[in-house]
């Protein structure tokens, strides 16, 4: 029998999909009120060509039966509260924890479906925004480094010589370095290889920059590691903030002054470390219940499947 075959009688015949009592509106939004509790997680995700989903998930489920409090079709603030205020007001006050990421639209549904909760920066996205920085300079310097090689072999083939471009001791060549370096910037020293060891080496050498910038990131990861309060913590970063507007580079500013917009929701991390890991780790089991699928053609039958094992 074909899978599609035996998919098929299951969704209408063995299972109760079709008597559903989210079936009418399943593809716009379900939500299960019962899985509400003090602390929760909102996030976004895409089920299939590009189109996103506002999801709400509860901490004390663990990524289990009991987690899913909502999905909803959308990001815009607006139309993600219409959906949640169906939950009744005095479950929904009784939230008081909320970690999300930086986007308006997360602030905005956060602030109006659950007034009473604190609102709690993922602290991934934090240093994630600091690794895109510090990658985008990287990248940035390949690029000059692109161009100034075309220009050598431009000249080279003007003067009928061969280029021959400078390698330096592990074997790459300037622009290798920068392409391959990629993955090191990602780790912490101690989770080098030997290879990377030597070109970190290398690299740092030749863009002192990035090498501060490294180290920087690093020093940003250590503070949110640190068991130390929110009044140790707003000093920690007021400090680290000063050694990176020191460089005055565009990027590493917009970081800092993106930070310094949600700053106290940044800062609400260290009353009592939440952070978005459950609903980053449940977006991982949904995309591989998608993939089993090999995608999704039916959103309200996929959704009702979800509900079934996490709801």
């Amino acid at each position: 029998m074909k899978s599609s075959t035996l998919t098929d009688y299951y969704k209408n015949h063995l299972s109760d999909f079709r008597s559903w009592d989210q079936l009418s509106h399943s593809e716009d939004y379900i939500y299960f009120t019962r899985n509400l509790g003090e602390s929760i997680s909102i996030d976004e995700t895409a089920f299939s060509n590009g189109e996103l989903y506002t999801i709400v998930t509860n901490k004390d489920g663990h990524g289990k039966k009991g987690t899913l409090v909502a999905i909803i079709r959308g990001t815009k603030a607006e139309d993600v509260y219409k959906r949640l205020k169906k939950i009744p007001e005095g479950k929904r006050r009784k939230v008081r924890n909320v970690t999300l990421d930086m986007a308006g639209s997360m602030y905005q549904i956060a602030m109006r479906c659950f007034p009473n909760a604190t609102q709690i920066i993922d602290r991934f996205h934090v240093q994630k925004l600091m690794s895109e920085a510090l990658q985008d300079l990287r990248i940035q310097y390949r690029w000059q480094v692109m161009e100034q090689e075309n220009d050598e072999m431009k000249n080279a083939k003007l003067w009928g010589i061969e280029y021959k471009a400078k390698r330096f001791d592990n074997g790459d060549t300037l622009k290798q370095l920068l392409a391959r370096s990629r993955y090191l910037l990602f780790k912490t020293p101690d989770k080098w290889t030997e290879s990377q060891k030597k070109r970190a080496e290398i690299l740092f050498s030749q863009f002192d920059d990035i090498k501060q910038f490294y180290y920087l990131t690093l020093q940003l990861g250590k503070i949110y590691s640190s068991s130390i309060c929110h009044d140790v913590a707003r000093v920690k970063l007021a400090l680290w903030f000063n050694k990176v507007e020191q460089w005055k580079y565009p990027q590493f500013n917009t970081v800092i002054n993106t930070f310094k917009q949600h700053y106290e929701r940044i800062l609400n991390f260290f009353d009592n470390r939440l952070t978005n890991a459950s609903a980053e780790s449940f977006n991982a089991k949904l995309k591989g219940f998608r993939a089993s699928f090999r995608g999704v053609d039916d959103v309200r039958f996929f959704l009702f499947r979800v509900a079934k094992l996490y709801a």
